[in-house]
């Protein structure tokens, strides 16, 4: 796991002057990577003077060891044929790739995966970037062909960012804010902010909240050719559409897949543990965890001094039945107000909600508390397996447009008697997926309205799971615990990502998935080992933080001094006293209105004032 920075002139060359400033941009991250660093500059150009300190391509990379960690794991990193590499994330496939390789001839100096991509790439091309299994983001120069190619990871997990210069550079960086000193002023994107407000949407399509800022999308090659200057993109991967099987065999077939994916993850030199919240999804892959490790993993656990959002009881419950090792680290809700800022410093955009906030400190205790490095997480299993609450109601709305009215009646009295997601039902939640709601202008603090965005189509089931996988939910939460980690040093694994998992869990019939309300019906069948009370969990809850209380009562003063010298109404997004007459409503129970409204708009403000003062 790393950060990179790289730089590339289509037309003209860069000097000394510029080098040193890229090396600058480079170590604007060095938390993502404090073990190690490299800086290199690359001639590709046919009429470069190499003499004169010129170059056309820098590659710059700040490394966190996780495989091979001696020197010979130092990036960039070249094959010897004129190929260098600068490169963040894990291929967990390595091993595999690897065998394969050397099959065919290829010897390997290294125990990095990095070296793994370099001589798959000279075997496959770019094309062979479809075998690897992981989570990336890296830039591969090629001098021989006089191209530099960019890739992302298929599901957005590690990030990729780009600045298209007018002069023809391009710049391509793992965090905003290594590319925000080189715009020529930073002007806000108008469109998200408001859609950010409006709909609580990030990071669902190219668009940063900086204009002239973008995001490389994800299962895409960006190829730049030096001679002529062309960049195009070419996805190298696609969902497969697959026949379903009968139930038994999907639970076998989906078990000895998500098993796999947690083996190869557990691949590391250094020390690897279970993020445990005492949901599903996690209790899920710490059990697996701890029978693929021989016992020797240990889990973490950060619980609330609130017993009211304490999952202590499942958490304890699972330990004590299986053997795992779990710490318990207390989380105190002042943190949050505290580390607002601070969070927002490392995201560099706003998020929709202070579970944000709380997601940071998490990380920064385990980096305090303990010595792990790398940490599994059950991130990604509600949108692979039908996991949230809307899911069902799109899944009923899915059944009555269909005619299939007895099927509706037999699921919602089903979902009743085991009380579960009929009972879990909050309309102040649901009204952003209603498009009724939406197009009757809610939001009248907002004064800048853009086209809504939506959320609430879909042609079916697997169609919406896409939307959620590539647009609507991963991305915005993988671009959270990617900077809340990695903040801290700390690499996060995602099983429920692997996208064998992932192709296999789509093609599944619905009712494999949601049935009789009980959500994930897939992996609670799949493993009969897990504690009852954990298998058959009514609630969904994981880490949550009393948000609602502290924004109606111990933010109260600070949210109204904030919005009385409101850069959003200066800048014509908002308007503040209209605002306020809003947030008077919800402290006052006076209308339907979700907490996630008046936080994400709160956070909107400060993080304005942070960056673009």
């Amino acid at each position: 796991m790393c950060g990179i920075f790289v730089a590339i002139d289509l037309c003209r060359f860069f000097d000394s002057q510029d080098f040193s400033r890229f090396v600058e941009l480079s170590n604007l991250i060095r938390y993502r990577g404090p073990d190690d660093c490299g800086d290199l500059r690359l001639s590709a150009k046919q009429s470069a003077d190499d003499s004169a300190g010129r170059f056309d391509i820098f590659l710059g990379n700040r490394r966190l060891s996780i495989l091979d960690l001696s020197s010979a794991g130092h990036q960039p990193m070249t094959d010897g044929k004129g190929r260098w590499i600068t490169f963040n994330g894990e291929i967990f496939n390595f091993v595999e790739l690897r065998k394969e390789l050397e099959v065919k001839g290829y010897e390997f100096r290294t125990e990095t995966d990095t070296e793994v991509i370099l001589h798959t790439y000279d075997a496959y091309g770019e094309a062979g970037f479809q075998k690897l299994n992981g989570m990336w983001a890296f830039a591969l120069a090629d001098l021989s062909r006089r191209v530099v190619i960019l890739s992302r990871d298929r599901f957005s997990i590690k990030p990729l960012y780009q600045y298209r210069s007018p002069d023809k550079r391009i710049y391509f960086a793992s965090e905003l804010k290594q590319l925000l000193p080189l715009l020529p002023i930073k002007a806000l994107n108008s469109n998200v902010m408001t859609t950010f407000l409006t709909q609580g949407l990030v990071d669902y399509s190219r668009e940063t909240f900086f204009h002239g800022l973008e995001r490389i999308p994800p299962k895409t090659n960006l190829l730049i050719c030096m001679n002529t200057g062309m960049v195009s993109e070419q996805p190298y991967w696609d969902y497969l559409e697959e026949e379903a099987t009968d139930l038994e065999t999907s639970e076998q077939k989906f078990r000895e897949l998500f098993l796999d994916s947690i083996k190869i993850r557990l691949r590391s030199d250094v020390k690897v543990g279970v993020l445990l919240s005492g949901g599903l999804d996690s209790s899920t892959i710490a059990l697996a965890s701890h029978k693929l490790s021989g016992g020797a993993l240990e889990t973490y656990s950060v619980v609330s001094e609130d017993s009211r959002f304490s999952e202590d009881r499942f958490i304890d419950i699972l330990s004590n039945e299986s053997g795992i090792k779990n710490r318990k680290l207390v989380f105190k809700s002042i943190d949050a107000r505290e580390a607002l800022r601070e969070t927002l410093l490392h995201s560099d955009e706003p998020f929709v909600s202070f579970s944000v906030v709380a997601q940071y400190k998490i990380f920064e205790l385990i980096k305090k508390e303990t010595d792990v490095t790398v940490l599994l997480s059950g991130q990604g299993a509600d949108e692979v397996l039908l996991g949230y609450l809307k899911f069902y109601f799109f899944y009923i709305r899915e059944m009555a447009r269909g005619g299939h009215y007895a099927e509706v009646i037999a699921e919602l009295f089903r979902s009743l008697i085991h009380r579960n997601s009929v009972w879990q039902f909050r309309l102040r939640d649901a009204k952003r997926y209603i498009r009724s709601w939406n197009t009757r202008n809610k939001f009248g603090y907002v004064r800048y309205r853009p086209s809504l965005v939506p959320i609430w189509d879909s042609t079916d089931m697997r169609a919406r799971q896409i939307a959620d996988i590539d647009q609507f939910s991963i991305p915005a939460l993988a671009r959270y615990e990617d900077r809340n980690s990695m903040a801290h040093s700390l690499e996060v694994r995602h099983p429920f990502l692997d996208h064998r998992v992932v192709d296999f869990a789509l093609n599944l019939p619905v009712k494999q998935k949601l049935n009789g309300g009980w959500s994930k019906f897939i992996l609670r069948r799949s493993f009969p080992e897990l504690p009852v009370q954990l298998r058959w969990r009514r609630d969904k809850q994981g880490f949550i933080t009393a948000e609602e209380d502290w924004l109606k009562h111990k933010f109260s003063r600070l949210i109204k001094e904030t919005f009385r010298k409101s850069l959003l109404a200066d800048m014509g997004i908002l308007d503040d006293a209209a605002f306020l007459d809003y947030y008077e409503s919800f402290r006052k129970d006076r209308a339907i209105i979700s907490y996630s409204e008046i936080g994400r708009a709160f956070i909107a403000e400060v993080w304005a004032q942070e960056y673009l003062r």
